[in-house]
């Protein structure tokens, strides 16, 4: 059941946060939604980052982010994990944790033929 995570000035603001995991997931994505663009160099810590790849590769928020992962296994170069099968697409653990969220990084962000499809040109 929904509740309020955020009380703003124009009243409180309804999400379903999913308890901690899930109002650590929106911090650490939308934290990195304003650094990544910006070229602010922010490192999250990777108990955090494991926590948040551990709920966003869950079905629900695969099948809400929608991100077309069909032959492509994610590999993080900086900690130990993976996810998916395929040719293989490579990058900061944090950078692969927003491309599971459907957002568009960077040039020159992750590695593999596949993660073109994940970045700006």
């Amino acid at each position: 059941m929904p509740y309020v995570c955020a009380k703003g000035p124009h009243g409180a603001h309804r999400q379903d946060c999913h308890g901690f995991e899930g109002a650590l997931t929106h911090d650490v994505i939308h934290g990195l939604d304003v650094t990544v663009p910006l070229g602010i160099g922010r490192h999250v810590p990777e108990e955090r980052l494991r926590i948040v790849l551990h709920g966003i590769t869950k079905p629900k928020p695969l099948k809400y982010f929608g991100v077309d992962l069909r032959g492509i296994e994610l590999c993080a170069d900086d900690i130990d994990w993976s996810f998916g099968s395929g040719t293989l697409v490579s990058g900061a653990a944090q950078d692969l944790a927003l491309l599971l969220c459907g957002r568009t990084l960077p040039p020159g962000r992750l590695r593999g033929a596949p993660g073109t499809r994940f970045t700006d040109s």
